[in-house]
């Protein structure tokens, strides 16, 4: 039985959650079939795909009138040429959020990881209002935990918040904001969930797609996605619900979701909004 407490974090923390989706070509149909204007849509960069399919779909959505963060895969541009045409396309479309990750391609150009765009996106004027960088409360498949603390520290002055990868364990998810409190990283946290997708469907869409860090974890972690297979293995609203009490001890921080639909876009509205009448009706 939830508490008061718990119930109050759940609701503001789907209040303010925003879907992932990719840049296929149903994409665009779904979200306007199921997602009212007011969510904040983000489209993921591929290297299969290449950044214009991210950058289209999401000037799309923009235009029709839904708050859309485009991904810019540091390691798919190719130097700040590059870069500063970006801006120049997307700041003409009305958009001003972005999401900066280092991507999974080969390095095309200038820029090995996400912190080398980042230092680039400043000297062109800081262009837009909001900027996320990744988090791992999970370890990174290549990255020591410590350093990925220190490259949040060091990306402090250049973003405006933090999308947590995937993670399925709520201890993880408390230590991991912990961790970060006593580091100093005080920006503000989305934590990244998966929606309502079917377990057994979603690693073979996942590796198929092949698009951002959510599905490498899934890839690198097989045995973990099995676990999340096995009836009552795992659910978003049991998930949730564990993770409630850390997440309550600090709003500031942790101040929304960012939900992985991997394109079951209607499924995962359905489930948000009703996970949210049940906690609105007590």
């Amino acid at each position: 039985m939830r508490n008061k407490q718990s119930a109050a974090t759940l609701t503001r923390l789907l209040e303010h959650a925003r879907y992932e989706v990719l840049p296929t070509a149903t994409t665009e149909d779904k979200v306007l079939e199921h997602l009212p204007r007011d969510r904040t849509i983000t489209v993921t960069a591929s290297p299969a795909k290449g950044l214009d399919a991210t950058f289209d779909l999401a000037e799309r959505l923009a235009g029709h009138g839904y708050t859309a963060v485009p991904h810019i895969a540091a390691r798919m541009v190719t130097g700040r040429t590059e870069l500063s045409e970006i801006v120049d396309r997307l700041t003409g479309k009305g958009i001003t959020s972005v999401f900066v990750p280092g991507g999974d391609a080969e390095a095309a150009g200038d820029y090995p990881d996400a912190l080398a765009l980042l230092e680039d996106l400043k000297d062109l004027g800081s262009p837009f209002s909001h900027v996320g960088i990744t988090g791992y409360p999970e370890s990174h498949p290549t990255i020591h935990d410590d350093l990925t603390v220190q490259s949040m520290w060091d990306k402090r002055r250049y973003a405006t918040h933090i999308v947590s990868n995937l993670t399925f364990d709520p201890a993880v998810v408390k230590d991991w904001v912990r961790r970060l409190r006593t580091r100093g990283v005080a920006m503000p946290l989305l934590l990244g969930i998966p929606g309502p997708v079917e377990r057994t469907k979603l690693l073979g869409m996942a590796t198929k797609i092949g698009v951002g860090e959510s599905t490498k974890f899934l890839a690198k972690n097989k045995g973990l996605f099995a676990r999340l297979a096995a009836p009552g293995g795992f659910t978003g609203e049991s998930f949730l619900e564990k993770c409630a009490p850390a997440l309550g001890e600090d709003g500031a921080l942790v101040e929304g979701l960012h939900v992985f639909t991997f394109n079951q876009i209607g499924e995962t509205e359905a489930w948000r909004t009703d996970m949210l009448e049940r906690l609105r009706n007590g």
